[in-house]
């Protein structure tokens, strides 16, 4: 018998799932937490939970993750540099913005036109010159012409000039998209070279672990569209494994509800993300992904996220209760680790009210992390100091002093320092709806913050898990109500009563995350619609990997173009552009191209042919509907693994 390990490494989970392959059930399953920096260890503990007997006989491996995500993420909000350095090379008419973060980028002159024909020389020599300025500086280069995707002549020399002069990668964006919009090609270029160094790390790490476990497998990556890669593939385009998160859960909901239209809700430790399957394809965003700001063209999945997860820190100000949207390690879960955190809450050392922040609180801690610090300013050296690996409370930081927020901030935006607080994982525990961990240290810190809100702790954490689900099914409605506004929706969700009425949903909802059954009722209250928990909704991500399906896609353009009073007929394709005797002569040179790339892809992959279906997707443009040939014929070419995932309605 064999069969297939799915793995999902989150923010704070880490979770395996094995299906057998034939029927596909599942028949065993596990979850470790997370364990940051260094994932080997948390990877290592859910493989050892998991029953060798199976795992000997596994012939397939597919990961998802969130780590390329939250690498963009972290480096947005945080001062410190990248720790990889990328340099930018436009070659064209597009220049960067005044207002770009990109350390190093420089336009030359070069580029082609919408036929595919060259605007003006390359400019060699001031490549060379900024490639050498620069190759001690950075770790790698991007490079986007103007209209490679009709002409990728000039991206390519750029690639040989650099790999003459140094042995950093480099990354072309007629490579990553076929999309029109070079800067925002560079965009996705540059991203994807940054995250080449990270993504083979992990990358690797997953695959010395599955070999030193003498696991003969294909090892895949699921892709921010749903579909499933090679690794080689993903090696090559780590860009593109942005946001498996929401394409695992979605993927995941739809396989274990058996639903081919669904509504996924996946609530994690971090945010809450709501995304559709239609008719068993995930919805997909044409205008590209937006990461961490920066508008790329990478095709993903829409939705709708929320920083309100599991492990998101409560805090209370003018005694209000605040959700987020830093994470925390949770209290109770925590205790179980440093037991003193009980004898340190039961201290009960409020500060004063003008003092309260987010950063401020009775019932938030401070460990460091194994992050080596680095240009650190004294204040904040001096502080870090005072950090080590117990918890210390803010009146241990600031036994002298008035405690300041804005360093500690510091440090925990740079990773040297991790919080720990009350999370709505710590009020399910006092609630008695989620009891993995220490319950009496949540109790204990209840108490400290519902003596600040005049409050029982019971009713505070009842208030906190009604404001948690209220956030689910606003979001749900917010994805659904394209364009509303969401405090609009908040509010007639949160005053439902008072309105008389609440939203009916034409769609099935599917929950999935660690706690999320507690909230189940709640989500019923407010939406009506039929609402699903499935089975092993825990591990929905890990199952999702597993289950989504191989598929490449080739876009291959026929277009005719005016040269000198005569037409000729063009097709351009990523191998590069090709003159045709006619049009028919390019529809045949076009499905040659388009199926013999694809099956290039699948050999260098090693898939067998025999296991999937080649299909093309033709769209024409017409003038007059009575004209004999186009004047523009667009062909998708899409290569689909057979695979049987279960029945669905």
């Amino acid at each position: 018998m064999q069969y297939g390990l799915g793995m999902d490494v989150g923010g704070t989970y880490t979770d395996a799932v094995i299906i057998r392959e034939g029927d596909e059930q599942i028949v065993d399953y596990a979850k470790s937490p997370t364990t940051h920096p260094d994932l080997l260890t948390g990877i290592q503990n859910v493989l050892d939970s998991l029953s060798t007997s199976y795992l000997e006989n596994v012939t397939t491996v597919s990961i998802s993750t969130t780590l390329v995500t939250n690498t963009i993420l972290e480096n947005n909000v945080s001062e410190k540099a990248s720790a990889y350095n990328v340099a930018l090379i436009m070659v064209g008419d597009t220049d960067l913005p005044p207002n770009s973060s990109i350390p190093y980028s420089i336009t030359v002159q070069g580029g082609h036109n919408a036929n595919g024909n060259e605007n003006y020389p390359l400019e060699k020599d001031k490549v060379k010159k900024f490639v050498i300025d620069t190759k001690d500086k950075v770790d790698a280069y991007a490079v986007s012409a103007h209209f490679s995707i009709r002409n990728p002549d000039h991206e390519l020399k750029v690639k040989e000039i650099i790999e003459e002069l140094t042995d950093l990668p480099v990354v072309c964006g007629h490579e990553l998209s076929q999309s029109l919009g070079s800067y925002e090609r560079g965009v996705t270029a540059c991203l994807n070279a940054q995250l080449v160094p990270i993504s083979t790390r992990f990358m690797n790490t997953v695959v010395s672990e599955i070999k030193r476990r003498g696991i003969n497998a294909k090892i895949m990556m699921l892709k921010c569209d749903g579909s499933v890669v090679s690794i080689q593939e993903a090696l090559r385009h780590p860009i593109e494994s942005i946001f498996t998160g929401p394409a695992a859960s979605l993927v995941g909901a739809s396989y274990l509800s058996k639903k081919m239209n669904c509504i996924a809700i996946d609530v994690g430790g971090t945010s809450t993300d709501v995304a559709k399957v239609t008719d068993g394809i995930p919805e997909i965003i044409d205008e590209g992904a937006v990461v961490g700001g920066w508008q790329t063209k990478v095709k993903a999945i829409r939705m709708e996220t929320s920083a309100m997860g599991g492990d998101s820190h409560i805090w209370i100000k003018n005694q209000e209760i605040n959700i987020g949207p830093r994470r925390a390690i949770p209290i109770s879960a925590a205790s179980a680790k440093w037991p003193i955190l009980k004898e340190k809450l039961k201290k009960k050392n409020i500060p004063s009210k003008m003092q309260l922040c987010k950063t401020i609180q009775p019932t938030i801690f401070f460990i460091r992390t194994d992050v080596i610090p680095d240009g650190l300013s004294k204040t904040e050296e001096e502080l870090l100091s005072r950090i080590d690996d117990e918890p210390r409370s803010i009146n241990e930081l600031y036994p002298d002093s008035l405690p300041s927020p804005i360093f500690l901030d510091l440090l925990i935006e740079k990773k040297l320092v991790q919080a720990i607080g009350f999370t709505p994982t710590d009020a399910l525990h006092v609630l008695g709806h989620y009891t993995e961990w220490d319950q009496e240290a949540a109790r204990i810190a209840a108490d400290v913050l519902g003596k600040m809100m005049l409050s029982e702790s019971t009713v505070l954490c009842k208030k906190i898990k009604k404001m948690f689900a209220e956030n689910m099914a606003s979001y749900t409605m917010a994805y659904l109500l394209k364009g509303i506004d969401k405090g609009e929706i908040k509010r007639i969700i949160a005053n439902k009563d008072e309105y008389l009425s609440k939203f009916k949903v034409g769609v099935t909802v599917v929950l999935l995350g660690g706690p999320v059954r507690a909230y189940l009722d709640d989500m019923k209250e407010m939406i009506e619609t039929e609402i699903i928990l499935p089975e092993y909704a825990e591990v929905g991500n890990a199952v999702g990997a597993i289950v989504g399906k191989v598929i490449k896609r080739v876009e291959i353009l026929i277009r005719k173009i005016h040269e000198d009073d005569n037409v000729t007929v063009m097709m351009f394709s990523p191998n590069g552009r090709k003159r045709c005797l006619s049009y028919m002569h390019a529809l045949e040179e076009a499905e040659k191209e388009g199926r013999q790339l694809l099956l290039q892809y699948l050999n260098n992959s090693g898939f067998s042919a025999d296991d999937f279906k080649i299909e093309s997707i033709r769209q024409d443009i017409k003038i007059n509907e009575n004209d004999t040939f186009p004047l523009e014929t667009k062909i998708v070419f899409i290569c689909q693994e057979i695979k049987k995932n279960g029945s669905y309605e």
